[in-house]
């Protein structure tokens, strides 16, 4: 027993929908790897990614899991709430990313060399991995903020677009960094400079926020946050009329996909990818200015 007079061990971390949710996080993720494993089977830069995120967030996971069973997350430097909402939702992201590009490069119809087992398994490994999804999705439902609760901030919408955002921003890098040609103009070259600047400030938030040393700042966190994110609508509105014209107009690219472009290695497939996603960037640092207005701010959780 606890000098207070509780239990040492958090029967809540176990029996309460959290608990469950974060029970079938850890078999399913186990149920992955053991797949990829045996049979199913990974290679490439591709596969490398999608078994990373399966490995990263099964190891996270479990010691959550079992510092919220312990009792020991307290002793933790950082604000455990935030922390926990912020992972579950990066993790929900990252499966998801992982449970569309693991069957686009290692499914077929037809059986591959190995033999129809191996497709079978590697179904399998599709399968768990999309439904993996849900308990992590619910586990954001389950600790998002919630009218007349004080929360951290990460737990609201407005913190939540902020994993959003940072994510997103990985996709347009790695879609930089795969042949893109965004060094051949200076338009260009000034919106890869937009996506990093934007990038690193939302990190630096998540940052804080996670550690609790918001207070660390010299102007109120609040009105740091909605400047920021003000002038990051207005960047990210240039980025999306600049990147588009220097990619895609006739005079400096392409308008169609060349026909003798290889799968994966696509300078005007990647270009598409910065596009698509620097206008949901946009769309997510719109909807989190307007949604920034309604909110209280607590630079520390309150549990």
């Amino acid at each position: 027993m606890d000098p207070h007079g509780g239990h040492y061990l958090n029967r809540d971390a176990v029996l309460s929908g959290l608990g469950v949710a974060r029970i079938c996080q850890l078999v399913l993720g186990c149920t992955i790897m053991a797949l990829v494993a045996h049979s199913a089977g990974f290679s490439a830069t591709y596969g490398t990614f999608c078994m990373f995120v399966w490995c990263f967030c099964f190891a996270v996971t479990l010691v959550i899991f079992i510092l919220d069973v312990v009792r020991l997350h307290s002793c933790m430097p950082i604000s455990w709430d935030n922390f926990t909402v912020a992972y579950a939702m990066l993790a929900t992201l990252m499966y998801i990313t992982a449970s569309v590009v693991y069957p686009v490069y290692f499914l077929s119809n037809e059986c591959p060399s190995e033999g129809c087992e191996v497709r079978n398994y590697r179904i399998a490994v599709t399968v768990c991995s999309s439904v993996c999804c849900f308990p992590y999705g619910a586990e954001v439902f389950l600790t998002r903020a919630k009218p007349g609760h004080v929360v951290g901030y990460m737990a609201t919408m407005s913190g939540l677009l902020k994993v959003v955002q940072a994510f997103n921003a990985c996709i347009i890098f790695g879609a930089l960094a795969n042949d893109s040609e965004y060094n051949r103009h200076i338009p260009t070259q000034y919106c890869v400079v937009v996506y990093s600047l934007c990038f690193a400030v939302t990190v630096v938030v998540v940052i804080l926020t996670v550690s609790g040393r918001t207070s660390a700042l010299r102007l109120p966190f609040d009105r740091f946050v909605i400047i920021y994110t003000f002038l990051a609508v207005l960047l990210y509105m240039s980025a999306a009329v600049v990147w588009p014209v220097f990619s895609f107009d006739k005079k400096y690219g392409s308008p169609g996909r060349p026909e003798d472009c290889p799968r994966g290695k696509c300078p005007w497939d990647s270009k598409l990818v910065v596009t698509v996603f620097t206008f949901a960037n946009l769309l997510l640092y719109f909807t989190d200015l307007v949604y920034s207005q309604r909110i209280r701010f607590v630079s520390q959780s309150a549990a």
